[in-house]
């Protein structure tokens, strides 16, 4: 097992007194340590600021906190699991600058729709320093940049993964259904022993047993997982089936709401699952317009175009004002726009639909009525004016189902291998609790 070190230094709080002794009332205690990660320490101030903000949440989802001593477990847990991490990725280079952090803030202000200085004040009053809540975010952004390097961009997913889901769930009836899931896992080390799954598997039908005789899941779940959504009440949220593990799948769709499952084993322990809710997705209408186009790119002064004019804006006025006397759209197009595949149809794009086309282009045609020439606007690729011939609205579930299946195989693999990782990591981990000395 590699280990590796570096210096630390303990946070104390000092005070500046004028008597030569404090009291014993007036006794400062020190910022201890709890845990140490491969050679670098968890501060109980570390813990204390985590424990506060999963409290407020919890209270929040209106889920009863489990007791003091397992809180603690658990929280330091995700810190220690964390602390990996971010030692993982100082290796390997990643860094958070602080142009990135600050945008990312801004963002989530922005988000809730407070400016940055309102948001600091929403911080503070719910008890949480700005500074701490500063470098937990750089903590999130270089997490989620490890997990991409080191698992997501690793991920692939081909076309016949994709044809063989639809056509499972097709079998199944459920290509539409959405499940709501909780989940409790009871975690096994890599290479476990014989001995370490049999308790394994007692704990988790353990749980079960408690579970049928009324236990509340997500409390459970906070009390006794090991998931990853354990302070969560265990709430993996919204999902189609294809978003979970292989082994929840066909569990999962054979369950009632409220249901929950046995213990089901995986590499990593047993787990519990619990189905939530259910629900049947609708249909995905999304409106299209039919329209065409005349790009001109922009040209240098010594490259005059054929109408005597090199700049793009004044070419299109004049394109326009012949449209709008009674010239053909599409024989324009033809003969000037420099979009060299749809110059050759008039300049027709045919039908187009949300996220299809650049942004700027996109607000234009949207914007245009029927019939209407818009006036020239640019985007990345040069200077247009686009007319919009017709609008409808269009059933693009076939389509949106199959970006969406590409997606869920997507995120199901990186959740699986994440998952390995993370597990492998963590083993691999020296961590020394100190939480009870």
């Amino acid at each position: 097992m590699r280990q590796f070190f570096r210096p630390f230094a303990l946070l104390l709080t000092l005070g500046v007194m004028a008597t030569p002794a404090l009291a014993d009332d007036d006794i400062i205690p020190l910022n201890r340590i709890v845990a140490v990660v491969n050679g670098q320490v968890v501060t109980q101030n570390e813990l204390k600021n985590e424990l506060l903000a999963v409290r407020q949440q919890l209270r929040q989802q209106g889920i009863t906190a489990p007791s003091e001593a397992v809180l603690n477990k658990q929280v330091l847990d995700r810190l220690i699991t964390t602390q990996v991490q971010l030692q993982h990725a100082e290796q390997m280079g990643i860094v958070v600058d602080d142009e990135t952090l600050n945008s990312t803030i801004s963002n989530i202000a922005a988000q809730n729709k407070l400016s940055l200085a309102e948001f600091r004040e929403v911080l503070q009053r719910d008890g949480f320093k700005f500074t701490v809540f500063r470098e937990d975010i750089r903590k999130e952004i270089t997490n989620r940049r490890l997990r991409q390097r080191q698992v997501e961009s690793r991920i692939t997913v081909t076309t016949q993964e994709v044809d063989d889901f639809i056509a499972t769930q097709k079998a199944q009836g459920n290509i539409n259904s959405d499940y709501h899931l909780g989940h409790i896992l009871i975690s096994l080390p890599e290479g476990a022993t014989p001995e370490q799954i049999k308790a394994a598997r007692g704990k988790a039908s353990g749980i079960l047993d408690e579970l049928k005789n009324g236990a509340d899941f997500r409390q459970t779940a906070i009390a006794v997982s090991d998931g990853r959504q354990a302070l969560q009440g265990g709430d993996l949220g919204w999902r189609k089936t294809g978003e979970l593990p292989t082994l929840f799948a066909d569990v999962v769709v054979l369950m009632k709401v409220d249901g929950v499952s046995e213990p089901i084993r995986s590499a990593s322990g047993f787990h519990i699952i619990s189905l939530f809710d259910y629900r049947d997705s609708e249909r995905h209408i999304i409106e299209q317009v039919q329209a065409r186009h005349i790009l001109i790119k922009p040209k240098s002064e010594s490259d005059v175009d054929v109408e005597g004019a090199s700049d793009p804006v004044t070419q299109l006025n004049e394109l326009r004002a012949r449209i709008a006397a009674g010239e053909d759209f599409a024989q324009l197009a033809k003969r000037f726009s420099d979009d060299t595949g749809s110059a050759q149809n008039g300049g027709d794009l045919g039908w187009v639909g949300p996220g299809v086309m650049v942004k700027p282009f996109e607000e234009t045609i949207f914007r245009l009525k029927d019939g209407e020439v818009s006036a020239p606007f640019e985007s990345q690729f040069g200077w247009h004016i686009a007319q919009v011939l017709a609008r409808r609205e269009f059933d693009d579930t076939e389509a949106h189902n199959n970006a969406k299946v590409r997606d869920l195989i997507y995120q199901r693999k990186s959740e699986e291998e994440y998952l390995s990782w993370l597990r492998k990591l963590r083993d691999e981990a020296y961590v020394e609790y100190r939480l009870d000395q």
